[in-house]
């Protein structure tokens, strides 16, 4: 549940990694300028030395998606001067990367609305440079969004500073107080709804990001879909239904969970309902991916792996699993069955990604794709072949 500290509404005033591209050539063919919610905030994404990479895919998830925000740029050095959709997607999207706050905000016309802290620290805390940075954007006037698990809006210095600034603090990871929380209830099983769990065999490789563009793309189908968020970057992008699931003490989360997917189905009545996974069910370090399983009780299972990986995320002696290890332990703890792979392409070409997807659907049995460098169809052909009832007759003219 998102705390804000609420001082009063923000106005303008003037003045590689988790599904890495590729390595290919850019593309020179400017991607069109994308659609946004005119009222949307306009943002400033903070990412410094970590663009592109693993940790930074916060701010990777909301440059390919947002409609909470409007981003109007991001902070990192490494890759100022450069468009953001290059250094993502080898595509030009027209949000470019500054070396710092200064030149960020010296590029618009007005001073964003927001800055969004957009890493994943594996501390989850503010380093002394950051805290810094933070307090700089403050002093600039603008709302700050938080991800971190240390709540922003709870450090006095910067909690101060935002009061004498007269501006937000959202920490997204905050929840609701333990005496609103509610237990597991079985509820879950009133949900009609088909519901597709997008797991991982790692964190940070791309589980949401599959999520959502399968979302996006079964609902132009014409599949009403609904995705129910489960990370930061989730709620950040703007999903209506989510929590950030490793913010929620332990005996809470399946019921935290259910309550969402069973608001999201009566509000919503979709078709499908994705749900956002976490970390991985044999990852020693997470034990989200087991509430997420119980909590939504899903009756399919999109698996997320990156063939080129070779170790967990900040676990160097830790090698990553094999997918099909992976699958027979989803299917044992839970009552589902794993309709299909998404591979990550980082690290690879793009032939050597052909080449993985075919492997991959060899060696699984499964239909297998890849959510950003493959046609869209292939990922929604996962889940028409598992539920071919989902799939619109087109209407016959009456003669």
């Amino acid at each position: 549940m998102d705390i804000e500290l609420k001082i009063s509404d923000s106005k303008k005033r003037n003045s590689r990694g988790a599904q890495a591209p590729a390595p290919a050539a850019p593309r020179n063919t400017p991607k069109p300028p994308r659609k946004f919610i005119s009222e949307a905030p306009t943002a400033i994404v903070y990412c410094e030395g970590n663009f592109g990479e693993i940790d930074g895919k916060t701010a990777n998830g909301l440059v390919r998606h947002s409609q909470a925000y409007r981003i109007v740029s991001v902070i990192d050095s490494k890759n100022q001067g450069l468009d953001s959709g290059q250094v993502l997607d080898n595509i030009i999207n027209y949000v470019p990367v500054f070396c710092d706050l200064v030149a960020a905000v010296e590029h618009q016309a007005t001073i964003p609305d927001t800055f969004i802290y957009g890493m994943a620290p594996s501390t989850g805390r503010l380093s002394l440079k950051d805290r810094g940075i933070v307090l700089e954007a403050i002093e600039f006037g603008m709302n700050i969004v938080s991800g971190l698990h240390e709540y922003l809006s709870d450090d006095q210095e910067i909690a101060a500073a935002a009061r004498t600034r007269d501006v937000t603090i959202r920490d997204i990871r905050k929840p609701r107080p333990s005496k609103d929380m509610r237990l597991f209830d079985g509820s879950i099983a009133e949900v009609k709804a088909i519901r597709i769990a997008v797991m991982g065999t790692d964190c940070a490789i791309g589980k949401r990001t599959t999520a959502t563009v399968l979302a996006r793309a079964l609902n132009e189908k014409g599949i009403k879909t609904v995705l129910v968020g489960t990370g930061q970057t989730g709620l950040m992008q703007g999903a209506r239904f989510g929590i950030a699931m490793d913010a929620v003490p332990p005996q809470f989360c399946c019921g935290e969970l259910e309550r969402t997917i069973v608001e999201a189905s009566v509000i919503e009545q979709p078709e499908v309902i994705l749900i956002e996974g976490q970390g991985a069910l044999s990852h020693p370090a997470f034990c989200t991916s087991a509430f997420i399983l119980r909590g939504s009780q899903p009756q399919a299972v999109i698996l997320q792996h990156a063939p080129r990986r070779a170790h967990r995320c900040d676990f160097p002696d830790m090698p990553m699993p094999d997918p099909s290890d992976e699958i027979a332990l989803i299917e044992a703890f839970a009552d589902t069955k794993v309709i299909g792979c998404t591979l990550n392409h980082e690290g690879m070409t793009a032939d050597e990604t052909g080449q993985a997807i075919e492997e991959h659907r060899t060696k699984l049995g499964l239909s297998v794709t890849d959510a950003l460098s493959q046609p869209v169809e292939e990922l929604i052909a996962i889940v028409l072949m598992a539920y071919p009832h989902l799939q619109k007759q087109p209407v016959v003219a009456a003669g």
